[in-house]
């Protein structure tokens, strides 16, 4: 049976929210027994109604707005803010966005199924197209899903990268007021911020007077980082602490040398034993080798 869109969605939509707002307590129960719900809400079944029962609410809006085709209609708001939540669980659970989407998909038929309950005749016109309306409501809440899930992926991406940048970069504290940050690997013009941010801070926090670059594990920079790292040496001598390069290998030093960068400002030494030597002489600290049992006797 043919049904026109046109002539009887306004109607229909209509039909659709108070069927979605009669039947939410159905459909909140049957959705809590679906993969989406039931895989999220694994401790308390109640949570799960109760999150199904918002989204039906908010469908019923949809619906009623006759918007059902929007993924800006005013109704689905409250789906990104619940079903969010819960495709973000199973983002961070490993599921992808296909996989989450065909437990979207898995949510139509329970309420499909207590539509047609309403009906006595199963070939009746009314029902097909509530049948209609409802497909075409589902599909957009799948759109609305997916573009959550994906945002929600992005996110995890962008707070999983930081975390790297964090963790890749490491301020130990060597010596009392003297500090450290041990560069391995790639530098780029994100993690140098991350180097700067790090390092202030920690010459805060410890009240170090020495704050050592180290980038012997760096293996090359560009003229951006390059211009980052003599950034961060200006801002720790503001904050009063000197700032000391070691580590610069022949392959860097060229390339510094080839881009004309000055760093006759800066403090430079070839190692970090060199530059924790050069920050302990400047405390009046000296190290010493300790005498061996055999010379004590000799």
């Amino acid at each position: 049976m043919y049904v026109v869109e046109q002539d009887t969605a306004p109607e229909v939509a209509e039909q659709l929210s108070e069927f979605l707002k009669r039947r939410r307590e159905q459909i909140a129960h049957r959705w809590a027994d679906a993969a989406l719900f039931s895989n999220v809400f694994t401790v308390s079944r109640d949570e799960a109604v109760e999150a199904g029962r918002a989204v039906a609410e908010a469908l019923a809006e949809v619906a009623r707005s006759g918007r059902l085709e929007d993924i800006e209609a005013p109704g689905f708001d409250m789906v990104r803010d619940q079903l969010g939540r819960m495709t973000s669980a199973r983002t961070q659970s490993g599921y992808t966005p296909s996989q989450i989407a065909r437990e979207v998909a898995g949510l139509r038929a329970p309420v499909a199924a207590l539509l047609r309950a309403e009906f006595d005749d199963p070939a009746d016109e009314g029902m097909h197209a509530c049948l209609v309306q409802l497909t075409v409501l589902m599909g957009t809440l799948r759109l609305v899903v997916m573009e959550t899930t994906i945002n929600a992926g992005e996110e995890l991406i962008a707070r999983q990268r930081q975390q790297l940048l964090e963790v890749a970069t490491p301020v130990i504290e060597l010596w009392e007021g003297v500090v450290a940050v041990p560069l391995i690997g790639t530098l780029d013009s994100s993690r140098s911020q991350i180097v700067m941010e790090s390092l202030l801070e920690a010459i805060v926090e410890r009240r170090a007077r020495y704050a050592i670059l180290d980038i012997t594990g760096v293996p090359t920079v560009d003229s951006l980082v390059a211009q980052h790292l003599m950034k961060t040496v200006a801002a720790a001598r503001l904050m009063g602490a000197e700032c000391i390069v070691s580590g610069i290998r022949p392959a860097i030093a060229q390339t510094i040398v080839h881009l004309g960068i000055d760093l006759g400002s800066i403090l430079t030494r070839a190692g970090l034993a060199d530059a924790l030597a050069y920050a302990l002489t400047q405390q009046g600290i000296a190290v010493s080798a300790r005498p061996t049992a055999g010379a004590d006797s000799r």
